[in-house]
């Protein structure tokens, strides 16, 4: 049985403000008359004509008589002591997505209810999962209660689908068996709820009861095409579907705000955990019991993140990852603190933690029979050395060299994070080209045979070195379907490796050809020698 919990965040806008403000104010400033609920209050926004409405109300405004959607001159008119603030929406979402984070303590999938453009509450799946809780009415109470302690009041109930647990959350009996509805018990249950508890917009609801259709059991003995015919809203959701949806007889998909993940272990505790050495050794007891798991199914994590539920109704989380899947509880726990535990912000305790592996991929066997101990060995140790490093110091810090399909030497290679890659080898004769290049390319002053002799002596940051040895030239063209940063055309290169008399290996080449690319015009440039590298 698919069990659903629905939590109605009452005043959800005006609660975030609240908290906001609270924060933000000095302890010696004016107290904010906005804060006192006894004042008449509301959060305004404008709409597309322009003009201000009223976005959210506390109870001391709805008291008298506001509602959301009108305009704030109209309201003023009414009760001219009201207090207004700007609303931001997007304060609002993004509160509510963190809250979301937060209720995974009670099940990996919980999704924003999209209801009142998404601000009006969660969705929260316990399938399967109440007993570990001590039971759906131990868990609803659970769940209401916490939320009054972060501040936000809320109406909680449980169903087996979607629609029922949202039309009791807000129109069934608050607390005990009233907010708990089976699959024997839903039907009578929502029968007394207006017809609004089905979500439907304004229009369809006053025509409903224009019809004398006022509760939900009005719906039950009505001809059912006559209702789909009649009664739809403007999204072409129609009443019966609501229905149908309510009752379970129509299904309802609900998108988590994160994907659920596969493999998750959690703890949770009476007594909330203040130090990085409580939450580390809880943290050893759970990389085992996720571990277990993975070892079961022949699976191996790549990406790790462990969440702390914080007693102050907030989050806090750190991830790691890894370039090899594994399963060693030692290792994550060692790039858990590589990764730093301090940086988790505790506040005033943890008093749940989740570890969950967001990638995994099978473990399978390497062939031992291809490659040597010791290079199994080796790439062993460089990938636990690159997760180690990246761990510590992020994944934008630790690179490795990629090549690119380009014959210029500057354009080779570009650097990628090194997590999960292989070390490339040099396809260009190992020693042929430098391991680094100068970028830029140093010019040098060189005395060479006309036209494509090597240099017989070249002058390089202001010290004249005479050639004893030269290889050369290997010639590379330009790519002439890739414009030069500098708007200068790109020439033919001859590179030359050559040798001084003092043992120093050099890389150097000529850019521009005597003869064909250089006739002598003034408007022209001569070839020119520079300096990309320095051999080993």
């Amino acid at each position: 049985m698919r069990r659903i919990v629905s939590v109605w965040l009452i005043d959800w806008p005006i609660a975030v403000w609240r908290r906001s403000a609270m924060r933000a104010r000095r302890p010696a400033s004016p107290p904010d008359p906005a804060l006192d609920p006894k004042n008449p209050f509301a959060l305004v926004r404008k709409n597309n004509r322009g003009a201000a409405i009223l976005y959210a109300l506390n109870p001391a405004a709805r008291a008298a008589g506001l509602r959301r959607g009108q305009t704030q001159a109209d309201a003023l008119a009414m009760i001219p002591h009201l207090i207004c603030r700007p609303a931001d929406p997007e304060a609002d979402a993004r509160a509510l997505t963190a809250l979301a984070v937060w209720a995974e303590r009670w099940s990996p999938s919980v999704s924003v209810d999209p209801a009142g453009g998404g601000l009006e509450g969660l969705f929260l799946d316990l399938t399967g999962a109440a007993h570990l809780f001590g039971g759906e009415t131990a868990v609803a109470a659970q769940i209401r209660d916490r939320l009054v302690e972060a501040g936000a009041r809320a109406g909680v109930a449980m169903a087996p689908s979607p629609g029922a647990a949202w039309a009791l959350a807000r129109w069934g009996q608050g607390g005990g068996e009233g907010c708990i509805a089976s699959d024997e018990t839903v039907r009578s249950l929502l029968a007394p709820l207006p017809v609004e508890a089905l979500r439907l917009d304004d229009r369809t609801v006053m025509q409903a009861r224009r019809f004398g259709l006022k509760r939900i059991g009005d719906l039950y003995p009505m001809p059912r095409a006559g209702l789909a015919r009649r009664f739809r809203d403007g999204d072409g959701v129609d009443l019966v579907q609501r229905l149908d949806q309510a009752l379970g007889f129509a299904g309802e998909a609900l998108t988590p705000v994160r994907p659920p993940p596969k493999y998750r272990a959690w703890q949770a505790w009476m007594e909330p955990v203040g130090d990085i050495e409580g939450v580390e050794a809880r943290l050893t007891e759970l990389v085992a019991d996720l571990s277990a798991p993975l070892v079961r199914d022949g699976q191996g994590a790549k990406a790790l993140t462990l969440t702390g539920f914080r007693s102050d109704g907030g989050t806090t989380s750190l991830s790691v990852r890894m370039g090899r899947p594994g399963r060693d509880a030692g290792i994550w726990l060692r790039l858990f603190r590589e990764a730093g535990l301090g940086r988790l912000e505790l506040g005033f305790g943890l008093d749940a933690l989740m570890l969950t592996a967001d990638a995994v991929e099978a473990m399978t066997a390497r062939q031992g029979a291809l490659e040597t101990e010791a290079e199994a060995k080796q790439a062993e140790s460089l990938a636990a050395l690159i997760d180690r490093l990246t761990a510590r110091l992020g994944e934008d810090r630790v690179l490795m060299p990629e090549p690119v399909e380009s014959w210029l030497p500057e354009r080779a290679e570009r650097w990628r994070p090194a997590l999960g890659r292989s070390p490339t080898t040099r396809e260009d004769g190992g020693g042929r080209r430098p391991v680094l290049l100068l970028d830029p390319p140093e010019p040098v002053e060189a005395i060479a045979e006309l036209p494509d002799g090597a240099p017989a002596r070249f002058t390089w940051r202001r010290l004249s070195r005479r050639v004893t040895r030269a290889d050369g030239p290997e010639r590379l063209s330009p790519e002439w379907w890739r414009p030069r940063p500098d708007d200068r055309q790109m020439r033919t290169r001859d590179y030359y490796r050559v040798e001084d008399d003092a043992g120093g290996r050099y890389w150097l080449f000529r850019e521009g050809l005597y003869g064909r690319e250089y006739s002598g015009a003034a408007e022209e440039r001569a070839p020119s020698w520079w300096m990309h590298g320095v051999l080993s």
